[in-house]
């Protein structure tokens, strides 16, 4: 080849990489000139960044009852920031901060030299603060699903983007105000917030109190917070803090170096801004739900966020009853508690009637939540969390057992988690191994050695004792746990929710635990003899034993099934419906489900009043099966479920959706959604009327409370007094009451103390003598229940039978 024909081609590479160059350039500028067009926020904007702002929870009467807020954070001003954060953070992020207007250029031109051309992955970052404060306040877009051309693209223009922005913040905020924006920004991991944030959930001190080693460990984790977790990974934060110490270039950090970083008071924020603790924290899916159900979204497209919009959110409690409710619950539990501690004065919960395979499920229950405790997370961070980080791993309780339990060889042959098999493979093995052991002895020492601590109190709410913390686990584990709430029965407005005794020491919400609710479910069945069989309210049955045999009817039982009463006795007397159901009689039931020679309408019924028939519970299982068994309360379902259940019996047949929610405003005071009533008929108003007359009747006579509204209700008691329930009806509120333990076998030993009649009926009792003393007018006790219809008077004529006392069965005896 000639050398012309040699220049010509070298001619055309440098015409078509200068055309290349020119086209780039030129896309570059077109970028430029269409972010600044469209994507770049105005000044006023930018003079007021968005923060998310909490959303506000209030009463049905407008008053603030709690807050949605997950970001612990307390912003400090420019004047106030640790003059050691301050030296940290620049040495290490920027440190031409105050010489530059927003880019560095210098840091620019080292990272395209380092990382482009000599391939220095760890050559840093070019971006300044200001650059990051824009990134902060104006994220990237999410460009995960997209290929690397485009990721690449949306870089380049976010990059721009950044680049702009910052420019502007350089000019409507001085350098100091720039770095008090980045440092309340910034999220810190482990819900912190913020600087100040930050110092306190990782020291327990305010930022202005850091000494240098603290201010280091903090200014280090702005490079990777999530690697460089002083609770996930020690050693790493230990070698980053020493870094940025490094970078300071000074004696006295130089000495900082050699002080060990104390995380001892490590406390995560626990969100505390609610006087209604169990409803809000059920609130938080109910709204995700809701959002989402009814596309209540922004402008820009995306949903309402409860955390972030500055929402207000009217809820359907009323605060009175709220009150009412938690004072009529402390004072009802804490003398049932006196009975229960009598009942259990003589005998061990955790070996009582349990073979050895009971008694270690029982312990392991009780270790299960000393290792769920935060002393024990504390010593794992210590003694475990330091090796793990070195490998990179965390590990389960599960997992832990494994590791020290079987044979690495034999672990190796398992299908096993990737966590473990790195454990397996890395020459830390043996000292996690030791680690693991030294966690054992550590926390059976500190678990069995007495220290002074809080427990919960009747009374004062807590109390300071002198006790282990295995027994204080053992002592919360033993007190009776309640549940209770009320909703107006004509619009579904759920008027009162209390889920436990004390959200700060027990946080699960009763309202939603599901357990079987006992003889609660006879009067549906009754209802159903009388309005798909013709059975008469006046009608009578035997007492006595009645059988279910396989292939009856169309039951699906695959054993005969031959329940007896509560009392193991059967009277051999008459019963009509009144007497059947005020006396609980579950032969009286047996009898009227062989009337229907199905539970498949029982189901049906349920269905239509909120209880899926479809349901499933964690196991797979059916919440409500097609069993006979059902019919005496073999469901799980909540009590939430069970009380709206009720509300049809208080409203003429009707069901009506419990509702939490009444209307949601955004931050401009726009009403962005108001709850609907979604009502369905479930029974006829004939027949409801007479099941109403029915429960009314079962709260008459030696059953009367001491309370002047017209009231009605029934008890329910599961096996071995596991669970005590109670659903009272007034004409506006129906009331549900749960009591029971945490565990099944936490319960009452007698029968007499044990029933729903004892451990639940009362605590409705006291709610409404308390509604019935308020003057304020938030309860009407002279309300009354709906008119019956015409044919209601002839189909229960029979007032001698249903009042007439059954001495043989009445005697001594209290219903379920």
């Amino acid at each position: 080849m000639s050398k012309s024909s040699i220049k010509n081609i070298g001619l055309n590479i440098g015409k078509v990489a200068l055309a290349m160059l020119a086209i780039l350039l030129l896309g570059l500028v077109m970028l430029w000139v269409d972010v600044w067009a469209f994507e770049i926020p105005t000044r006023s904007a930018l003079q007021h960044p968005v923060i998310k702002e909490a959303s506000s929870l209030v009463d049905t009467k407008g008053r603030p009852i709690g807050q949605f807020i997950n970001e612990y954070r307390d912003p400090i001003e420019p004047n106030e920031i640790n003059p050691y954060i301050k030296s940290c953070v620049i040495a290490t992020e920027d440190i031409r901060f105050y010489d530059h207007s927003g880019v560095d250029y210098r840091a620019m031109g080292r990272v395209l030299i380092k990382t482009v051309f000599l391939r220095d992955k760890d050559s840093g970052g070019g971006s300044t603060i200001t650059q990051q404060l824009a990134k902060q306040l104006y994220p990237r877009p999410d460009v995960r699903s997209k290929n690397r051309m485009m990721r690449s693209f949306y870089l380049v223009k976010s990059k721009i983007k950044e680049w702009i922005i910052a420019w502007k913040l350089e000019k409507l905020y001085t350098k100091d105000e720039i770095l008090a924006m980045y440092l309340n920004k910034f999220e810190f991991i482990n819900r912190a917030y913020g600087i100040e944030a930050a110092a306190m959930t990782y020291f327990g001190k305010h930022q202005s109190e850091l000494s240098l080693e603290e201010a280091a460990v903090l200014a280090g984790m702005l490079k990777n917070p999530s690697l460089y977790n002083p609770v996930r990974n020690p050693k790493l934060v230990e070698k980053r803090r020493n870094e940025v110490l490094d970078r300071l270039n000074s004696n006295e950090a130089i000495q900082a170096k050699s002080i060990a970083t104390d995380f001892s008071k490590f406390k995560r924020f626990t969100v505390t801004d609610t006087i209604v603790p169990y409803f809000k924290a059920s609130l938080e899916s109910y709204l995700y739900q809701l959002i989402r159900e009814n596309n209540l979204k922004k402008s820009d497209g995306t949903y309402y966020d409860i955390f972030a919009d500055g929402l207000t959110i009217e809820s359907t409690i009323d605060l009175d009853l709220q009150r009412y409710a938690e004072a009529a619950t402390m004072e009802h539990m804490a003398w049932i508690q006196g009975w229960f501690d009598k009942d259990w004065k003589q005998e061990k919960p955790w070996t009582y009637q349990a073979d050895d395979k009971e008694q270690a499920v029982r312990y392991s229950v009780i270790t299960q939540r000393a290792k769920k405790s935060p002393r024990y997370e504390a010593l794992r961070r210590k003694i475990l969390l330091p090796e793990l980080s070195e490998i990179g791993v965390t590990l389960t309780d599960g997992e832990l057992s494994q590791l020290m339990l079987e044979e690495k060889s034999a672990l190796e042959q398992k299908n096993i988690s990737k966590a473990l098999k790195m454990v397996l493979k890395h020459p830390r093995y043996i000292k996690v191994k030791q680690a693991i052991r030294d966690l054992e002895v550590a926390y059976k020492s500190e678990f069995d050695t007495p220290v002074k601590m809080k427990i919960f109190d009747y009374t004062k709410g807590s109390r300071e004792v002198e006790m282990t913390p295995m027994d204080s686990i053992k002592y919360h584990l033993m007190l009776l746990q309640t549940a209770m709430v009320a909703i107006d029965p004509h619009n579904g407005y759920v008027k009162c929710w209390n889920g436990g005794l004390d959200y700060k020491f027990f946080n699960l919400d009763h309202v939603h635990i599901r357990r079987s609710i006992g003889s609660t479910a006879k009067p549906f069945v009754y209802t159903l003899a009388m309005s798909e069989k013709g059975v008469k309210p006046c009608d009578t049955f035997l007492d006595t034993l009645y059988t279910i045999l396989p292939g009856e009817g169309d039951f699906k039982n695959k054993e005969p099934w031959t329940p007896k009463n509560a009392t193991k006795i059967n009277t051999a007397l008459m019963y009509n419906l009144y007497h059947g159901l005020m006396y609980s009689k579950n032969t009286i039931t047996v009898r009227l489900l062989k009337e229907l020679g199905s539970v498949k309408p029982l189901i049906e019924l349920w269905d239509k009043m909120g209880i899926s028939k479809d349901e499933k519970l964690p196991n797979g299982r059916l919440a409500v099966p097609d069993l006979p068994s059902i019919g005496l309360g073999a469901i799980d379902i909540s009590l939430l479920q069970l009380t709206s259940a009720y509300t049809t019996f208080a409203n003429e047949g009707r069901w009506t959706k419990p509702i939490l929610v009444k209307s949601i405003k955004n931050k401009a005071g726009e009403v962005i959604y108001e709850a609907s009533h979604q009502s369905v008929s479930a029974i006829d108003p004939l027949y409801n009327a007479i099941m109403m007359d029915m429960l009314v009747n079962n709260e008459s006579h030696e059953f009367k409370m001491k309370i002047k509204s017209k009231n009605g209700g029934k008890t329910g008691t599961t096996d071995d007094q596991s669970d005590g329930w109670y659903v009272g009806l007034t004409p506006d509120l129906v009331v549900g009451v749960w009591t029971g333990g945490d565990e099944k076998w936490i319960r009452f030993l007698r029968e007499d103390v044990g029933q729903g009649f004892f451990t639940a009926r009362p605590l409705f009792e006291q709610f409404i003598k308390k509604l019935e003393k308020d003057t304020t007018g938030i309860y009407d006790v002279q309300a009354a229940f709906a008119k019956p219809p015409e044919e209601f008077e002839s189909l229960t004529n029979c007032s001698k039978k249903k009042t007439e006392a059954i001495p043989e069965a009445a005697r001594g005896r209290q219903p379920e």
